[in-house]
């Protein structure tokens, strides 16, 4: 069940996951020229927009987005599209449909919605945490359909899309009995290690940065997470080494420099134990990507 909520600062859409929404296409655009403006058309289904590069200017009726990398737009059925500047960008796409009508309710400004078995609370717009991982299911999607079309399958990998979206968007609050002054911390250390992922991070450069022992940092960040801090560094470098191989052709000695490793083997060896498959069979694991030009 989808239902359009309606709260104090943008539209949302509540999404009954309980069965697979239904996929109508899927693709990557990439402007073909900083000139290019996005086609006036009349949308007859959902799409969802996720940016990889540049800049978007698209409006929905009498609303005006502007989208840069990492953010999304969830678009709805009956919505007058069209671009109203010219947009030097890339962006994923992701057409759906569901069987059931939007109901509007009204939710409280920058509240979290409750969360509710079998449902999923989208705002229209917003930023994402971790569009790499959001990137590579799509990618994992549009690979499916190259290899075997298959409805099913193709409906619930579009449906994951939505959840894994969802749970970026509204986390799971997860039941540390600490003080807000260590959650702070280990809230900014995350958002940190996010932010330089691309770079040649080391568990001494976040101890420094924020002023402290760098065992007692680790402790901390541990005992909090479950997962200590080098593991997470590496956990946050392999998904941006992911979303690279899956989205682009730059070659693996291009991407281990790109990830700050000063030799391509280092990177395939951290690379294969922390994936199971080397940086080339995940690759070509999802190599069929659909690229559209309109």
């Amino acid at each position: 069940m989808l239902e359009m909520v309606v709260d104090s600062y943008m539209i949302a859409y509540e999404l009954s996951v309980e069965n697979p929404v239904q996929l109508v296409m899927t693709g990557k655009f990439v402007a073909p020229s900083p000139e290019w403006i996005h086609l006036n058309r009349f949308l007859l289904d959902f799409e969802l927009i996720v940016m990889t590069h540049g800049t978007l200017y698209i409006a929905g009726d009498k609303d005006h987005f502007v989208l840069n990398k990492g953010d999304y737009l969830l678009q709805a059925p009956l919505t007058n599209q069209y671009g109203y500047k010219s947009s030097d960008c890339s962006f994923y796409w992701l057409h759906f449909t569901t069987k059931n009508e939007m109901i509007p309710r009204n939710i409280e400004e920058d509240d979290s919605p409750p969360r509710v078995e079998g449902k999923v609370v989208i705002p229209q717009q917003g930023t994402l945490t971790s569009p790499e991982k959001i990137i590579v299911i799509m990618k994992q999607l549009q690979d499916s359909i190259r290899c075997y079309n298959e409805k099913t399958l193709n409906d619930y990998m579009s449906t994951v899309i939505l959840c894994e979206l969802y749970n970026q968007l509204f986390p799971a609050k997860k039941d540390f009995d600490k003080t807000s002054k260590q959650m702070q911390l280990y809230n900014d250390i995350v958002d940190h290690i996010k932010w330089f992922r691309y770079e040649n991070l080391k568990v001494s450069d976040v101890a420094d940065y924020f002023g402290y022992n760098e065992k007692y940092l680790s402790h901390l960040f541990t005992t909090l997470s479950g997962v200590s801090l080098k593991q997470f560094i590496l956990q946050q470098k392999m998904e941006a080494a992911k979303f690279i191989l899956s989205d682009t052709n730059q070659n693996i000695n291009e991407v281990s420099m790109r990830l700050g490793y000063q030799d391509s083997h280092h990177f395939m060896k951290s690379f294969k134990k922390f994936v199971g498959l080397t940086p080339t069979e995940y690759r070509n694991a999802y190599s069929k990507r659909l690229l559209y030009y309109e």
